[in-house]
């Protein structure tokens, strides 16, 4: 594939703290087909330095799509118009010469703007914190075959453990609901053997965190699954409501 040049023009949202009112701001810039959307932006910060211009604050870490802390929406869509790809992994071909974009941070409640494209997803993080692990006792390592899984139930897990904690359901979500982040975080520990112990009182601390971080309710409109960088299927909120009813009768 032969490497052009393309011309956009870029409508970055800036904003100085969470506090400060926020407004797009316009760029003209010529950047490289090849180039992915971090890129440009890198290339865009280089010359507002030189300017002696304050750079554009976004985040990016592994450019892999491995992470999600690149999550920007691009005209309008989180991650970017292409499905289940992250925004590190949007390159500029997939525009055409002359386009205008319109770049923003994730919008919702919970997710609030730190600086520009940046914003705090800690609630996330308490989620996790609240039952996004199995304990065990300590000692030798057990041998791998040891807990038969079959192989439905295995690809079953692995396929919402895909999940990256990016936060696009959230930012999809007209509710700004988290539901399809913490049913996958569920229900990769409720399928598997190492995971029952504390099963039901996992999706109880799960939600709980999820309620106190001030995230919305779900009402199924499947935006989430569709923004999805992972595909992550809204069979796990389902699942995930499923062991909250077991574990209230339970409790």
């Amino acid at each position: 594939m032969t490497n052009t040049n393309i011309n956009l023009t870029l409508n970055i949202w800036r904003q100085e703290s969470a506090d400060a009112k926020g407004d797009f701001e316009q760029f003209k810039v010529t950047v490289s087909s090849d180039a992915s959307i971090l890129e440009m932006l890198d290339e865009l910060n280089n010359k507002l330095e030189k300017e002696g211009k304050i750079p554009i604050a976004f985040e990016s870490d592994c450019r892999e799509g491995i992470c999600g802390t690149c999550g920007l929406v691009v005209n309008g869509h989180p991650h970017g118009p292409l499905p289940k790809i992250a925004t590190c992994q949007l390159h500029m071909r997939n525009f055409k010469d002359g386009e205008t974009l319109f770049i923003e941070p994730f919008r919702a409640t919970a997710f609030k703007v730190i600086k520009d494209l940046i914003v705090d997803r800690s609630g996330f993080d308490k989620i996790q914190q609240a039952g996004g692990f199995v304990s065990f006792n300590t000692g030798s390592a057990p041998d791998a075959n040891a807990i038969p899984i079959p192989k439905e139930i295995a690809s079953l897990a692995l396929d919402s453990a895909e999940c990256i904690g990016c936060g696009a359901c959230v930012a999809a979500c007209k509710n700004s609901s988290a539901m399809l982040f913490v049913g996958a975080k569920v229900s990769q520990f409720a399928l598997l053997p190492q995971g029952q112990p504390e099963r039901y009182e996992r999706v109880m601390n799960m939600v709980a965190a999820m309620d106190e971080a001030g995230f919305g309710s779900c009402t199924n409109t499947y935006a989430c699954e569709a923004e999805c960088p992972k595909g992550i299927s809204v069979t796990n909120i389902a699942r995930m409501n499923r062991d909250y009813f077991m574990a209230v009768i339970k409790k």
